[in-house]
């Protein structure tokens, strides 16, 4: 899937799954080659001097198919630049992230290393709601429905903005700011489940193509759907249910795709 027309923000999807196997990369997204939205997949689909540019990490949650690959990350890009690298994300996200993955048993806390005065990694708190810079772009973290405090983030460059849901379930913070605004050129949603899985989905609060549906009322008008976070044991079941919404609004990702906004 790629775009041809010129425009201010670029998306890679380094990975589109909510899960991995050898053929399905999970959640990682590259923002105009700097900025990156979750971490599963990162050290997988960039290569060592794609990873040294990449300059902030904007984390949705702590759960580890959107923060598996940022260890590597800080340690591929250790002592290549000048400044640290930012791990972005509202206080609890931070919390668990140090808590549970960089505290020295896991893995090394890179925010002390090489010491606490010229750390490889700074862990930046932002507060929800309130738009922050970060790599060049405008963002904004916004509170989902999900199981653990997540986020889903709006990006802002040159007059475009482009919205990411986060893992969620039906939510509406979200979509009422980005019904707000009008330059939402893209929106990326996450999709876990097929509809034969509805209760799943509800109990650990994503969405199905069902939920969707009634949740696509909510968004802004008109603006394309990027479904994310597909669990690959069912994505071929979710791939027909998708369609049978037909609506032409809804694609599917996947990994590799490069889309212009």
């Amino acid at each position: 899937m790629q775009a041809h027309n010129p425009s201010p923000v670029r998306v890679r999807v380094l990975g589109a799954h909510g899960g991995s196997s050898p053929s399905h990369r999970q959640t990682s997204f590259l923002v105009n080659g700097t900025v990156c939205v979750d971490a599963g997949a990162l050290t997988d689909a960039l290569t060592l001097e794609e990873q040294a540019r990449v300059r902030a990490v904007l984390v949705t949650h702590a759960h580890m198919d959107h923060v598996a690959s940022l260890p590597f990350l800080v340690e591929n890009v250790f002592g290549r630049n000048a400044l640290p690298l930012e791990i972005v994300a509202p206080e609890q996200i931070l919390a668990a992230l140090r808590k549970h993955l960089f505290n020295d048993a896991l893995w090394p806390d890179f925010s002390r290393l090489p010491n606490d005065l010229v750390p490889a990694v700074t862990f930046r708190e932002v507060a929800l709601g309130e738009p922050f810079s970060a790599g060049g772009l405008v963002a904004t973290a916004i509170p989902v429905s999900h199981v653990v405090p997540t986020v889903g983030y709006i990006l802002e460059e040159g007059g475009t903005s482009i919205v990411f849901s986060g893992d969620t379930g039906p939510t509406d913070a979200l979509w009422r700011a980005a019904r707000a605004r009008a330059d939402v050129q893209g929106l990326f949603v996450e999709c876990s489940f097929p509809n034969s899985l509805q209760h799943l989905a509800d109990v650990s609060k994503h969405l199905t193509p069902a939920t969707l549906g009634s949740e696509i009322e909510k968004f802004p008008p008109a603006v394309p759907i990027h479904l994310y976070h597909m669990k690959p044991p069912t994505l071929p079941r979710l791939r027909f249910d998708v369609a049978e919404l037909g609506n032409a609004r809804v694609s599917i990702l996947a990994d590799g795709d490069e889309l212009d906004f």
